[in-house]
Parts: structure tokens; C-alpha cells; sequence
């Protein structure tokens, strides 16, 4: 065995020789190729891993062609909507998901860490809202899989490592998005500002993106920024939170229905109950700018922290 290598390889190596299952071999080739390192007296290893991959990879989509296609990667949806983190590897998304969820994602300094979808719910005021961390997509590898998630998705999470060039992976990451005609509204999250030291990537990826793309800047480790992600996400979204009233009644401030932007009241009406629509007869609505509740149309569009009082036949 090539010397150098570290405690970590070794443990990993272990549970690769003890997994029975491929799906679990396989990800723990990968963790090996992750964090091998990288040197001439290794070489020989890292191709021979490559091979290993290679093969099982081949192996498990052979047997998941030949019989009914399976999701082992599906995640169900929760919340107002789903966001996903996207970035090449060792970007920090596993550092942001920890930081703005529930979630215990493995966090590490060695790349590829994050191999299946993790997802967290992250609250915002009185909804919560999905994230998922997705592996990392790099030139050397990626997972085929990841992109349909990404599809699925509201919004993406854009990461990049402002440790390293980071105009540079944006462009990468955008052309992989757009060579696989995926059009999603995007958030810019540079991370890692602590490493950042003079500013430089910070102000090339303003420069470079700013103005087309919502962007943001924080250190998900030192925890910089990071309160400000969750109404950047929200706004994104651009979503609207609706809260009933039954007439006679006190409206019903703790679960509130979330509609995208320009949604009317009829719509509203009709996601509440198809019944209710059928007998509409008009709207009231309590907001800004709306102390007294006033009567809308069935045109009317809602908005955040409107109060909807139905009357119907």
C-alpha cells in the first residue's frame, strides 16, 4: 500500500471491504477517491479506484435498466417550497444547510463529502421551507441523478468557494445548468467571506454577477451573513403568504397558505375548497394599506400578509 496515506483513508477502507450492498460500496469508493492524496506514489491507487468505479457504477444501472426504474435518490417535498444547494465540491453547502436547518449533514474539509441528497426544513417567520444539500458537480464527477432533483426544484442555491476563483465556478456551474436546458430562478452565495481576505473574489462575482443575479455573501463556518439567507431565499421564492378568516370570526394567524406571486382570489378561493369557489360571491381583504378590510374583485391579486374573508353562496 502506497505510504502516506491518512487515518481516515484507512477507516473508510475498512467499511468498503465490510459493505455488502453496492449502492453503499460504491459511495464509499468514491469517499476513497475524495480523499486520497493526490501524488505520484498514489497514482496507481487512484486509477485503480477509478476502475472500481467505473465498473460498479456500470454494474448498478445495468440492473436498474433492466428491471422497473427506480428513485433511490427521491426526496419527498415538504414546506412552502423546495430550494437546492448547488456547487462544486468543498463549496460549503453541507456548512449552509447545518447553519439554517435542523439538519446533520456530515461536514468536512476533504470534497465529495455530501453524496446523497440531504434535506433540512428551514423556518422562516411561520412557514418552512425545504433545502436540500445535493453532491457536488465538478468536471471530474458528477452524479447524472442530481439534475433531476435540480428540475425539481423552486430555486437553486448557487454556492461558490470565495477561497478560490469564483467567477470562474459560477460560469462552470451555469453552463452545466444551461447544457441541460434547466432555467431556474438562482441565488449567488458566496462563501467562505473569512477567506476572503482583501475582498477580491467578493467584489469579481458583484462585478461579474451582480446585476443579473440576487446575490449574497457570508462564512457559513463563522457564521457571517447567514441570518440574511433566509429572507433573500423568501423573497426569491416570490411567494405570498395568505391567512383565512371565517366572517364573524377572528382570522387564523398560524398557518398561513402560501401562493406564488400573482395569484388572485379566486384562485385562493379554489385551492382552499372547490366547493367554496363554486358559490363565491365576493372577497374581503384585510392588509396593508387595508385597515378596514375592503371588498375585491375575483381578479384581485394577493399579497404577503393579506387576510382573506370569503363569502359564498
Amino acid at each position: 500500500m502506497p505510504a502516506n496515506l491518512p487515518p481516515q483513508y484507512i477507516e473508510v477502507e475498512k467499511r468498503y471491504r465490510e459493505a455488502k450492498d453496492p449502492e453503499e460500496k460504491l459511495l464509499l469508493l468514491k469517499e476513497l477517491l475524495a480523499i486520497i492524496p493526490k501524488h505520484k506514489g498514489t497514482e496507481k491507487l487512484q486509477a485503480d479506484l477509478k476502475r472500481k468505479i467505473s465498473k460498479l457504477g456500470d454494474q448498478l444501472q445495468s440492473r436498474r435498466g433492466s428491471g422497473r426504474r427506480m428513485a433511490p435518490y427521491r426526496v419527498e417535498p415538504e414546506g412552502a417550497a423546495r430550494v437546492v444547494l448547488v456547487g462544486e465540491p468543498n463549496s460549503g453547502k453541507s456548512s449552509i444547510l447545518a447553519s439554517l436547518t435542523n439538519a446533520s449533514p456530515q461536514v468536512a474539509s476533504y470534497p465529495y463529502t455530501t453524496q446523497l441528497p440531504q434535506p433540512g426544513m428551514m423556518p422562516y417567520q411561520d412557514i418552512q421551507i425545504q433545502l436540500v444539500d445535493l453532491p457536488p458537480i465538478s468536471p471530474e464527477y458528477r452524479e447524472p441523478w442530481v439534475f433531476d432533483l435540480i428540475r425539481g426544484s423552486d430555486l437553486i442555491l448557487l454556492v461558490a468557494d470565495l477561497g478560490r476563483p469564483a467567477v470562474e465556478q459560477v460560469r462552470y456551474l451555469q453552463g452545466e445548468l444551461e447544457g441541460r436546458s434547466i432555467s431556474k430562478p438562482l441565488v449567488l452565495v458566496g462563501n467562505k467571506v473569512d477567506l476572503d481576505g482583501e475582498g477580491e473574489q467578493s467584489k469579481l462575482l458583484e462585478g461579474a454577477f451582480g446585476e443579473s443575479l440576487p446575490t449574497i455573501f457570508v462564512s457559513a463556518l463563522k457564521g457571517e451573513g447567514v441570518d440574511s439567507l433566509p429572507e433573500k431565499i423568501f423573497n426569491s421564492l416570490k411567494l405570498v403568504r395568505v391567512y383565512s378568516k371565517v366572517p364573524g370570526k377572528k382570522p387564523d394567524m398560524e398557518q398561513p397558505f402560501v401562493f406564488p406571486q400573482g395569484t388572485t382570489v379566486l384562485e385562493v378561493a379554489t385551492a382552499i375548497h372547490k366547493e367554496v369557489a363554486a358559490r363565491f360571491k365576493y372577497a374581503r381583504i384585510w392588509g396593508e394599506g387595508k385597515p378596514g378590510g375592503i371588498m375585491v374583485p375575483t381578479d384581485y391579486m394577493v399579497k404577503d400578509g393579506d387576510i382573506l374573508e370569503i363569502h359564498h353562496s
